[in-house]
């Protein structure tokens, strides 16, 4: 179960990780069912039962079941339809006996299918895995409003459908911090599962050519192709990875592949689009949001392009930057706390990581962009729960004396970034590379395109292969819990999560509200 099935590391994840999973549990799965909001697109679907072999695949889809934020019925009315799509679903032969993996509870997108969904497994006796990809509570306070208006109005509900004290719920987190954080409440009933990466053999030199006349067809010209493989959302953090591109190589176009995904990013996505086109910029967002028939496939794109950027302000385990070594392209990336220390246990070495790219004062309006922060942080820590708000601390714009200085890009409001970004190259750089002394060296490579590729590491093979994950899976489902397991303090674990998630590290005004 997914809200939804659009393109995005969650899909990916379902796609590569259930062969693999049916081969592992055999015999006791026979069936997939998927259950969400939307189905899911016909040659996605088509890839999942190829891949799946004779094992069927059936669609159980309720539009109920979908982002809350973009439904207009009441929550009452939406928890009935619910209820009633669940009911029908388990009083059905699929779910005499099986398992239910239910996919981003923690995002809290519609709190209504989790604390349903959790009746229905507790009463039918199925093990219930709360995989959580992402939280609620990591720079997404907005949705605080959102759980309030469908009934969760406490901290304590909402912890309690999200960490249900029950032996027959596991709860999977993809990065070791989070695990390790988890394990610590409940080391019978929790694991870490980190997501599997498939080496697959590149596409076929044809197969390269069809995508790289694609993108000229899309583009206009033949001009080198920079890659993002994301959504258009504001944690990835676009405007930072077209800063590079024009500055390492600025006869290049900066493509993201995915479009906007949720009414919260579309004042994001648009203001990006409008200074594109304004200012001529070549920046093609959204390249495979329109699913077009012959379309390239992520695998013939990443062949096609010359280099991988990932620029976020946070991810849960990083897929992009795993996948990107995988096809053996040239990787840019913004190294996060949470994800880097997981990689390099599998023995990933990126080249072309840092930590900030800092920009001078000079570049933008430091005293408009100071009393734009103000506001925006005193609104956001206004939105945070009463209890919490205590926790929250200074951004780096605002900490300190005030005195104007340099300041990591990702810590702007895209407004800020944008006035960076009207500087002509040649002044921004000139006035950046000596706070960025890294930027000279990628310089060089990229104009001569001598990038460097990160090596495939045997450990990455072994560890996040399909068989090692579905051993992991396994192994959480076989766990059995003592009665004294099961009694976890719910509220504790959200607390806890929350704390660490306030820390200034943690704070970036693009993630403030949804303007820019």
């Amino acid at each position: 179960m997914h809200s939804h099935y659009r393109p995005g590391g969650v899909r990916r994840v379902i796609e590569l990780a259930t062969p693999h999973l049916i081969r592992a549990l055999r015999p006791r799965v026979t069936e997939v069912v998927l259950v969400g909001g939307s189905a899911p697109g016909r040659e996605w679907l088509a890839g999942l039962r190829a891949a799946l072999g004779d094992t069927p695949v059936t669609i159980a889809c309720e539009p109920a079941l979908g982002y809350l934020s973009e439904q207009t019925a009441s929550s009452r009315r939406i928890a009935a339809r619910i209820r009633a799509h669940l009911e029908r679903l388990f009083s059905g032969p699929p779910f005499a006996a099986g398992i239910v993996w239910l996919h981003n509870p923690g995002l809290a997108r519609n709190l209504l299918v989790v604390h349903e969904l959790t009746r229905c497994c507790v009463r039918a006796g199925l093990p219930l895995v709360f995989h959580h990809h992402d939280w609620w509570f990591d720079n997404r306070w907005q949705r605080w409003s959102v759980l309030r208006r469908a009934g969760f109005g406490t901290l304590a509900r909402v912890a309690r459908t999200l960490f249900p004290p029950l032996p027959s719920v596991r709860q999977v987190a993809i990065n070791r911090p989070d695990a390790a954080f988890l394990r610590r409440h409940a080391p019978q009933r929790s694991g870490w599962v980190p997501n599997l990466v498939e080496r697959l053999r590149p596409p076929a030199d044809r197969q390269v050519d069809r995508a790289r006349r694609w993108l000229r067809r899309q583009l206009g010209d033949d001009a080198p192709v920079w890659l993002m493989p994301c959504r258009l959302l504001r944690r990835k953090n676009i405007a930072e990875a077209w800063l590079l591109t024009r500055w390492l190589r600025p006869e290049a176009w900066l493509v993201t592949t995915g479009g906007v995904s949720s009414a919260d990013e579309q004042p994001y996505a648009r203001a990006l689009l409008d200074a594109a086109r304004a200012r001529g910029w070549r920046l093609k967002l959204g390249a495979l949001d329109d699913q077009e028939a012959g379309a390239p496939s992520i695998s013939e794109l990443l062949a096609a392009c010359e280099v991988v950027l990932l620029t976020s302000l946070q991810e849960g385990f990083g897929l992009p930057l795993v996948e990107a070594v995988a096809a053996r392209r040239p990787l840019i990336a913004r190294t996060l706390p949470n994800v880097s220390p997981d990689l390099a246990r599998f023995g990933f070495r990126f080249p072309l990581a840092y930590r900030e790219l800092r920009v001078p004062w000079q570049l933008f309006d430091w005293q408009a962009e100071r009393d734009r922060q103000t506001q925006r942080y005193r609104a956001w820590r206004a939105a945070i729960p009463r209890a919490c708000r205590a926790w929250a601390g200074a951004p780096a714009l605002l900490a300190g004396s005030g005195r104007a200085r340099p300041v990591p890009f990702s810590r702007l409001t895209l407004a800020a970034q944008l006035e960076v970004l009207a500087h002509p190259p040649d002044r921004s750089w000139q006035l950046c590379v000596g706070l960025n002394p890294w930027l000279s060296a990628w310089r060089e490579r990229a104009r001569a395109a001598r990038m460097p590729v990160a090596p495939w590491p045997e450990l990455a093979a072994r560890g996040l292969s399909g068989r090692a994950y579905a051993g992991r899976f396994a192994r959480l489902l076989e766990m059995r819990s003592s009665p004294l397991a099961t009694a976890w303090n719910s509220l504790e674990i959200q607390l806890g999560f929350i704390r660490a998630r306030l820390a200034p590290a943690n704070l970036y005004p693009l993630l403030w509200g949804t303007l820019p």
